[in-house]
C-alpha cells in the first residue's frame, strides 16, 4: 500500500495497516500544514498543547516503528495498472511503484491523480475527491482521507478518519477483525484462549518502562524546528 502525503492524516492511516502486517509506504513531500501551526492545543492527551512539529515527529517515528517505510518525496502521477490490477505511480525524483492499494491525504491537492478514470473531484474553490463515509472512491483500491475527502481541517479528526480508512483497507483487504488491543501478560493465553489477531500480550513493567523513557527524552527540550510561515507571508 502507498500513502501520498506524510502529515497526521497520511501517518495516522499508515500506523494502522503497517500494524496489521500490511506492507507501507509513506511518500511524504514534506509539506504538512500542521508545521505552520504554532502550538497545537485540542489534540486529545495533550492537556497544555504540544508542539505541532513535535507531534509530526512522534507519528512519523510511530509509523516507522509499526513497519512503515517512508521516503521524502513528491508524488506525480498514480495510473491505474494496465491490467487493473492495483496502481503505478511515479515521485517527483523519479522513483516509481507498484501498489494494490493507494491513499489520497494530500489536503487539496489532486494532479497526482489525474491518470486515474472514474476518480470524482469535487470544485469549491479547493479540491475535494469524492468518496463516502470511509474514504472509498469509485475506484477500487483508491481512497481519500481527511480534508481531501471533505473531513473537517482539524488535526484530530484528521486523524481519526485517515485510521478508519487504514482499518477499511484492511477489512477490504479480507485481513481478520482487527484489534489492535495490547493486554497484560497472559490475559488471553493463561485462560488457554486464541489469541486474537491485532492483539499483543506484553510485559507491562517492561513496556511502561520504555515508553516513559521516550517521552521523556522527546520532551526535554524544545523542538528544534520553527514554526513555518504561510507561503503568502514570505517575502
Amino acid at each position: 500500500m502507498v500513502v501520498v502525503g506524510g502529515g497526521v492524516a497520511g501517518l495516522s492511516a499508515a500506523i494502522f495497516t503497517a500494524r496489521h502486517g500490511l506492507d507501507t509506504l509513506v511518500v511524504d513531500a514534506g509539506q504538512s500544514i500542521l508545521r505552520r501551526n504554532a502550538h497545537l492545543e485540542n489534540f486529545p492527551g495533550f492537556p497544555a498543547g504540544v508542539n505541532a512539529r513535535q507531534l509530526l515527529d512522534l507519528l512519523s517515528e510511530q509509523a516507522e516503528a509499526a513497519g512503515c517505510e517512508r521516503i521524502e518525496d513528491t508524488v506525480v502521477r498514480v495510473e491505474e495498472s494496465d491490467d487493473r490490477s492495483g496502481f503505478a505511480g511515479e515521485t517527483e525524483g523519479g522513483e516509481r511503484y507498484r501498489t494494490e492499494y493507494v491513499v489520497a491525504a494530500t489536503k487539496n491537492e489532486v494532479g497526482h491523480l489525474d491518470g486515474i478514470e472514474g476518480v470524482g473531484i469535487i470544485d469549491r474553490g479547493k479540491a475535494f475527491v469524492d468518496t463516502n463515509e470511509r474514504g472509498r472512491t469509485g475506484v477500487d483500491g483508491l481512497y481519500a482521507a481527511d480534508r481531501l475527502a471533505e473531513k473537517p481541517h482539524q488535526a484530530i479528526v484528521c486523524a481519526g478518519h485517515s485510521a478508519e480508512v487504514g482499518v477499511t483497507i484492511l477489512e477490504d483487504d479480507d485481513h481478520p477483525f482487527y484489534h489492535d488491543w495490547v493486554a497484560h501478560k497472559d490475559y488471553f493465553t493463561d485462560r488457554e484462549r486464541d489469541l486474537p489477531p491485532g492483539c499483543e500480550e506484553i510485559d507491562e513493567d517492561e513496556r511502561e518502562s520504555n515508553a516513559l523513557a521516550v517521552m521523556q527524552d522527546r520532551f526535554v527540550d524544545r523542538h528544534p524546528d520553527d514554526q513555518e510561515t504561510h507561503p503568502s507571508l514570505e517575502q
